[in-house]
């Protein structure tokens, strides 16, 4: 079962090139999912009621072509598996008839009090909702960055805070972007992005990054040197 949504590029998400910056796609992504998770009955009406929440625990993305301000993108949407606390949803991206990009995935639920994941997929909500189709995009497992590394301090501030009470899965993603950020214009993008350890409001947080020749790689550490968030930016022709 597939779910398509449209919407056009914001003139504020996009950056000094006109293209749409990379975390605001991975907001519409987002979006999207939450959308279709309402349509099949488990989104946030769903499942805030019962103190559970979805959270994002990887995701893979490779971008063909950024959209422009006003351009409109449709994202096509479904769950590629639901099997051991995890949840593959995967994404399309067109510009009219033309692909510009893929997207695959991968979700839990949370207990909002005790903060622990929780395994629902046995209800008979999620009996039906599987479409099954997989898109290729292997995974690329994290490294931890060789020292020494360049590092940025970050704070987790109110405006990163998201409805579940912990920093957004997006933000991380800007924090890294504005610690340092390649030159990927007019070229394939692929990003690799994991989620270990929730940051939460008030967090010094530190932002290891290290350039390679093919992109950059980067690692949000805690005061505890535990990491919340490690994510790859890999760059082709």
């Amino acid at each position: 079962m597939k779910y398509n949504y449209s919407y056009e590029m914001k003139y504020q998400e996009s950056d000094a090139h006109k293209k749409t910056r990379l975390y605001h796609l991975e907001e519409y992504l987002l979006e999207v999912a939450g959308k279709a998770a309402d349509e099949l009955g488990y989104g946030i009406a769903a499942m805030h009621p019962r103190g559970l929440g979805w959270i994002l625990t990887r995701l893979s993305l490779e971008v063909y072509e950024l959209p422009r301000h006003n351009d409109i993108v449709r994202f096509e949407t479904w769950i590629e598996s639901n099997a051991h606390m995890l949840s593959t949803r995967d994404f399309r991206l067109y510009l009219g008839d033309r692909l510009i990009g893929q997207c695959k995935s991968v979700w839990a639920v949370l207990d909002l009090e005790k903060r622990e994941l929780v395994n629902i997929f046995d209800e008979p909500i999620f009996k039906d909702c599987v479409d099954g189709e997989v898109i290729d995009l292997p995974r690329v497992r994290m490294t931890t960055i060789p020292e020494p590394t360049c590092i940025v301090p970050h704070k987790i501030v109110y405006s990163d805070i998201d409805y579940n009470g912990h920093c957004n899965s997006c933000r991380y993603l800007q924090a890294m972007l504005d610690a340092y950020l390649p030159d990927y214009y007019g070229k394939k993008v692929r990003l690799d992005i994991s989620y270990s350890k929730e940051a939460m409001l008030g967090e010094l947080m530190q932002i290891h990054y290290l350039v390679s020749e093919d992109g950059v790689q980067y690692q949000m550490k805690n005061e505890a040197g535990e990491t919340s968030s490690s994510a790859k930016l890999s760059i082709g022709d």
